[in-house]
């Protein structure tokens, strides 16, 4: 199933109050007397993808224009994905989008029940429709757009030698911006490994220690207080052990006073368990005590005053201190530091190997990416030269004898993501006149009928699932209009085609007609658009013939014209 437009609201846009048109998969014709409102339907579908929005086109005493469209899309399908990806919802396979345009020219788009900007709109219309009206045939005039519809129309010779061409493009840009990262930083990396060099020289020549700057701060606290340390230490001794230089009599040390404690209490213990568990208390304490003078003692007679050691340790203690300013929080992060560093100065010395490695996969690559980029020139001026006569053959059947389309292919420098070859699409109007792009080659009522024989052409390659075409019939009747209904009933095999025209000749190979009709107040309502049954057809034909609805020469002629279409399907 291809995704296509199944219903459209219009609401307050040129002479349209409201319109339903209510479309079919195939080949749909809006026809109707002039002023009733035909353009406002092309004008319509391109403002409900994302087209340019003008006030002055919303109609008189409506505050907006609002336009919605039903589309039955593949529910898992790519464009479900991207309505999804943006947060909006496709219900069972269709997809609700809205526009209102304001008097005071602001913009409001709706995709999937969700508010979007605009932009969005159309770019999810590239993967769904192409509106052709006289001002607006832009997708087949963009350069990019161009060169995409040729590679599709190249088919199956293109997509191996692009495949390779994309792959080596990718590896050539990767290693050519390594190559210029390296070259054009070159003296920054050299001054970074400079840099780096004189930190870890720093480091090594200091050699500090995990946790050295911690027991440094420690051993300098003590000899910084050698003599206050010693002297506690003695103090407390004699508090627990008295003074041996002294008389008994002397002082009143701990482990005299516990002794006399506990000789007190082991005088009676046997009294009373309780007082029995003090006494053991009373023991321990002293025993304790004991270790504890011992201890005091040593620690007393180990510390000395050293000022050689004193100096040397804040000598040691600056060296750290000034690593850790530099390189981190402690002498750990310092050597965490030098090991991170050792390594980038590796990779930093290593940088010229790699610069002649690098140098010389990009010559490489150059030479294969100049081979495979001749290839795709190649296939695409095959194709080039092949899309140039079936459109020129297809404008002499739409009343353009005279045209000539070329694909004009040109080198550009330097090489790109699809190639070498920028793609322009060019028309002389005349043999004696050169070939010009399409824009400006062609008139407005010309540029259509171009237009529709370059989506007939490409109607295979370049698949779209719409396509809107307004007056693509100008200035041509007859015959020409003739094989212009032919041709868009021909694209309506493979797309849905949505016409308006003023032509009897074109909208008789319809596979749907509509009408626009106005009311006696010059407007159209929403009963002003009918989907005519074949009656309804022959009737709308020959006004369009014979300007009179019930003309018999005009019916029988719309009835010619509508045998002359059936057969042809």
């Amino acid at each position: 199933m291809r995704p296509r437009v199944e219903e459209v609201r219009i609401q307050g846009l040129g002479v349209i109050d409201e319109a339903v048109l209510e479309l079919s998969p195939g080949f749909n014709v809006v026809t109707g007397e002039t002023g009733a409102g035909k353009t406002m339907v092309v004008t319509g579908l391109g403002l409900l993808f994302g087209g340019r929005a003008d006030p002055s086109r919303i109609r008189p005493g409506a505050d907006r224009a609002t336009i919605e469209g039903t589309l039955v899309i593949e529910p898992v399908g790519r464009v479900a994905q991207q309505v999804e990806d943006i947060g909006g919802e496709v219900d069972e396979g269709e997809l609700i989008i809205s526009r209102t345009v304001s008097a005071e020219g602001r913009s409001r788009a709706w995709l999937g029940g969700r508010t979007v900007p605009v932009g969005t709109l159309t770019y999810l219309a590239d993967d769904l429709v192409a509106v052709h009206g006289q001002m607006d045939q832009q997708r087949l005039l963009q350069p990019a757009r161009q060169r995409a519809a040729l590679d599709r129309y190249a088919g199956n010779d293109l997509v191996k030698p692009l495949r390779a061409y994309t792959q080596a493009y990718k590896r050539h840009k990767q290693v050519a911006a390594q190559l210029e990262e390296l070259t054009t930083r070159a003296r920054e990396r050299a001054q970074e490994a400079d840099m780096l060099r004189f930190g870890l020289d720093e480091i090594e020549k200091v050699d500090p220690k995990p946790g050295e700057d911690v027991e440094l701060r420690g051993e300098e606290e003590r000899l910084s207080h050698a003599d206050a340390l010693r002297g506690a230490a003695t103090s407390a001794h004699t508090a627990l052990l008295g003074d041996p230089m002294q008389t008994a009599d002397g002082g009143r040390d701990v482990i005299s006073l516990l002794g006399e404690a506990r000789a007190a209490v082991d005088a009676v213990r046997d009294f009373d368990a309780e007082l029995a568990g003090m006494a053991d208390r009373l023991a321990e304490a002293g025993y304790l005590i004991s270790d504890v003078a011992t201890d005091l003692a040593a620690y007393a007679e180990s510390v000395e005053a050293d000022p050689a050691r004193l100096a040397a340790v804040q000598e040691r203690r600056a060296l750290l201190s000034g690593l850790i300013r530099k390189y981190g929080e402690d002498s750990a992060s310092v050597l965490a530091w030098a090991q991170r560093s050792a390594a980038r100065l590796g990779e930093l010395e290593g940088d010229d190997d790699r610069i002649g490695e690098l140098g010389r996969e990009h010559e490489e690559l150059t030479v294969r990416l100049t081979e495979l980029a001749a290839e795709l020139t190649k296939v695409r001026e095959a194709a080039a030269e092949r899309f140039g006569r079936a459109v020129t053959e297809e404008l002499t059947a739409l009343a353009m004898p005279h045209a000539r389309v070329v694909v004009q292919l040109t080198r550009t420098a330097d090489f790109g993501p699809e190639g070498v070859d920028e793609v322009e699409l060019r028309m002389a109007a005349h043999p004696a006149a050169p070939p010009l792009p399409l824009n400006k080659g062609a008139s407005g009522g010309e540029l259509s009928r171009v237009m529709l024989a370059i989506e007939v052409v490409f109607a295979g390659a370049d698949p779209v699932p719409t396509f809107v075409f307004d007056e693509v019939d100008a200035g041509v009747g007859g015959k020409a209009a003739v094989e212009i209904g032919r041709r868009l009933a021909r694209l309506a095999r493979t797309a849905q085609v949505i016409v308006v025209t003023h032509l009897p000749q074109v909208a008789a190979f319809a596979d749907q007609h509509l009408v626009v009709e106005k009311t006696s107040d010059g407007s159209v309502v929403r009963s002003g658009v009918v989907t005519l049954d074949h009656e309804g057809r022959v009737r709308e034909l020959s006004r369009m013939l014979a300007g009179m609805e019930d003309s018999e020469l005009g019916r029988a002629h719309a009835e010619e014209l509508l045998g002359l279409a059936a057969a042809d399907r």
